[in-house]
C-alpha cells in the first residue's frame, strides 16, 4: 500500500526533485530523475516521467529543457532570484531585533526557495553587535497583538519595564497596566517602538516594545482626535538622533576633508556640502537638537565642529561643560 500511495504522487515528487536540485545553471537528465524517484521507492519509466513534466508545465511550472548531452531538465524561474535571496538573507542576518534562533529559522525558510546548489551561497553569517537575547523573542507576539488592536480600533493594556540603578528590571506605573491607544509601530536603531496616545497626559508617547509585557487588546474603543489622525512617520526633513525628537535647527558644521563621509553616511543627499579649502569642508544640515546630537558631535573629536548658529554652539558648550562638571 505504501508503494502504491507514493506512486500516485509521482508527479509531485518530480516537481520536488527539480525544485531541490536544479536551477538556471544546473539540470538533471531523464536517467537522473528516474534515479532520484527510485530513492523515494518509486519505479518510473521515461514515458511516464515525460508525461509528469508535461503535466507540471500545463499547471504553470516553468520547466526548461536544456539541449545538452544528455538532455537536461530544470526549473529555471523561481519566486526569488539568487541575488534577491542573498539580499533577504543579509537583511535577516543583520537585523539586531532578531535573536540568533529566530535568525536561523528565517534563513532556513528562505533557503527553501533556492536549489541545493544555491543554498551554500546563502550561508552568509553576519556579526551583529548588540543582538537581542532570547528573553525578548516575545516582541513579535506583542507586535501581532498591537496590529490586531490597530485593525479593530481598540485600546491596549500592558506592563512596562525599566531598569533601576542596580540593573534590576522593575515594572513602572506603580505596577499598574498602561492603557493607551496604539497609533503606530516604528523601527529604529535595532528596536521596535510603539507610538501611543495617552488620555491622561493628552499626548503621544513612545514605548520600546521589547520592554512591554502582558500585552492585551482592551474592550475599550480607541481614542480618536486630530493629533492621532494626522500623525505620520514620514516627511520629517530634520535628522533625528536616537528617539529624541528635539527642536529643529539648521546647523552649519565644519568637517575635516578626510572625514566627509561621516556627514554623507549620516545625512545623505540632504546635506549641502561646500569646499572651503583642501583640508576643510562646510556642511549645512537639518537636525533636531538633543543631547544625543551633541554626543554625536563630541564623539567625532575635532573632525566635525559646529560653526553655527551661535545659539547652537552655546548649547553645545553648555553640554560639554555639564559633562566636565560630572566627571
Amino acid at each position: 500500500m505504501a508503494y502504491n500511495s507514493k506512486a500516485k504522487l509521482k508527479t509531485l515528487y518530480v516537481r520536488r526533485i527539480l525544485e531541490d536540485e536544479t536551477d538556471a545553471e544546473h539540470g538533471l537528465s531523464m536517467r537522473q530523475i528516474i534515479e532520484r524517484l527510485a530513492d523515494y521507492e518509486i519505479t518510473a519509466e521515461r514515458k511516464s516521467v515525460y508525461r509528469d513534466i508535461q503535466i507540471l508545465r500545463d499547471f504553470g511550472v516553468d520547466i526548461k529543457t536544456y539541449q545538452r548531452n544528455p538532455v537536461e531538465y530544470a526549473i529555471e524561474r523561481r519566486d526569488f532570484t539568487l541575488s534577491e535571496l542573498m539580499l533577504l538573507v543579509d537583511a535577516v542576518e543583520s537585523c539586531k531585533s532578531l535573536t540568533r534562533r529566530q535568525t536561523n529559522a528565517l534563513v532556513s525558510n528562505l533557503k527553501t526557495f533556492a536549489s541545493d546548489h544555491q543554498r551554500a551561497q546563502l550561508d552568509r553569517r553576519i556579526h551583529v553587535p548588540g543582538r537581542i537575547s532570547s528573553k525578548t523573542e516575545s516582541v513579535f507576539g506583542h507586535i501581532d497583538v498591537l496590529h490586531e488592536a490597530l485593525r479593530t480600533h481598540k485600546k491596549i493594556s500592558f506592563l512596562y519595564y525599566k531598569y533601576d540603578m542596580d540593573g534590576t528590571r522593575v515594572v513602572t506605573h506603580n505596577g499598574e497596566p498602561h492603557v493607551v491607544t496604539p497609533v503606530g509601530i516604528s523601527y529604529a536603531d535595532g528596536f521596535y517602538y510603539l507610538t501611543a496616545w495617552n488620555d491622561n497626559h493628552e499626548a503621544l508617547i513612545e514605548f520600546r516594545i521589547d520592554r512591554m509585557d502582558h500585552v492585551r487588546v482592551s474592550n475599550e474603543k480607541a481614542t480618536r482626535n486630530d493629533e492621532i489622525a494626522h500623525h505620520t512617520y514620514d516627511g520629517d526633513e530634520y535628522e533625528i538622533f536616537g528617539r529624541f525628537n528635539g527642536d529643529p535647527v539648521t546647523a552649519t558644521l565644519l568637517v575635516d576633508g578626510d572625514n566627509l563621509e561621516i556627514i554623507l553616511d549620516r545625512f545623505g543627499s540632504k546635506a549641502q556640502i561646500m569646499k572651503i579649502d583642501d583640508q576643510v569642508a562646510k556642511a549645512i544640515v537639518k537636525v533636531r537638537k538633543s543631547q544625543q546630537f551633541f554626543g554625536w558631535i563630541a564623539g567625532m573629536a575635532n573632525a566635525v565642529r559646529i560653526e553655527g548658529p551661535e545659539s547652537l554652539k552655546q548649547e553645545y558648550c553648555q553640554y560639554l561643560q555639564s559633562l566636565l562638571d560630572q566627571a
